[in-house]
């Protein structure tokens, strides 16, 4: 049976989910650094004992920076997902707002964390910082341990080849086309969820019919050509396919797209939602001469995909 999740919107928990071990921070992405503190935070887990997430949407820095629109690693349903495997209990996944912004530090430990949370356990990262204008951080929570009788854990971070693990390297790592070593960094194959929409249908008249996927407001991974594999909806099995992430130099595209060519299947997935994990980086997006060029070259890719 797969767990559930109680999932709320506000600092308003019942009661068995008070006293509980607490883990705050984004998450995006709940890369390997992240997982260290899971791992951690499950050790302390006793019989009846709660392990639950405090999260924030959007993320702080996309709320303060408009401007930022392509910048996530994960999606909540994905994070949901993820956070099962940890065995959480409850997510409280709070709007960022103005309102929100503007609760000092201390007030953030005092009326909310100890008033209404009352952790037993509290988890962050070394680099968090919360309340009004990021004053607070893990030396204000450390300071304030004994006062409001919870217990702060804030290891050391993960460290892979002098550098440390974090949603902001394994963006960046996507960004230069360094697929390999940022699913590494993940443990897993980066994923999107996204929804089918109706395109120009420009692949189906050269022979490849694709997939058109809304990014949303995913990070951008370096356009080009990826080995992926698709989950289809209601189904847990994967299947091989090839995708184009870019602009489409060869007509002319202005817009970032996302087209997913799944060999060997035909039906029809318009407004469906598909699970899309990037495998292997196969090369950069090119401007072909004419669509025989562009066609020979879709092979070549297909052969190499099926292999990854």
């Amino acid at each position: 049976m797969v767990k559930k999740i109680k999932v709320y919107k506000n600092f308003k928990i019942i009661k068995s989910h008070k006293n509980s071990i607490i883990l705050i921070g984004n998450f995006d992405g709940l890369h390997e650094g992240h997982q260290k503190l899971f791992k951690l935070a499950k050790k302390l887990k006793k019989n009846k004992s709660k392990l639950g997430v405090i999260t924030f949407d959007p993320i702080p820095k996309m709320f303060f920076n408009k401007s930022i629109k392509n910048y996530r690693l994960s999606n909540f349903n994905q994070k949901i997902n993820l956070f099962k495997k940890f065995n959480v209990d409850f997510i409280i996944n709070k709007k960022f707002d103005l309102s929100f912004s503007k609760i000092k530090a201390f007030d953030f430990i005092k009326n909310i964390l100890f008033k209404k949370i009352y952790p037993r356990y509290i988890f962050v990262s070394n680099n968090f910082r919360f309340g009004n204008k990021r004053q607070g951080n893990v030396f204000l929570l450390k300071k304030f341990e004994k006062k409001f009788k919870y217990k702060l854990i804030n290891p050391n971070p993960l460290i892979r080849t002098n550098k440390i693990i974090s949603s902001t390297l394994i963006r960046t790592l996507l960004s230069k086309g360094n697929l390999n070593l940022a699913n590494q960094y993940l443990g897993r194959s980066w994923s999107i969820e996204g929804i089918v929409k109706q395109g120009r249908k420009m692949g189906k008249k050269i022979g490849f019919p694709t997939c058109n996927i809304d990014l949303g407001n995913y990070v951008i991974a370096k356009p080009g050509v990826y080995a992926v594999k698709v989950c289809l909806p209601r189904s847990k099995k994967y299947l091989k396919g090839i995708a184009n992430l870019g602009y489409r130099p060869t007509f002319n595209q202005k817009r970032i797209l996302l087209e997913v060519n799944i060999f060997n299947f035909n039906r029809n997935l318009y407004n469906k939602k598909l699970i899309v994990k990037f495998i292997q980086f196969l090369r950069k997006e090119k401007k072909f001469k004419g669509i025989n060029d562009l066609r020979k070259q879709i092979n070549k890719d297909i052969k190499l995909a099926k292999k990854s």
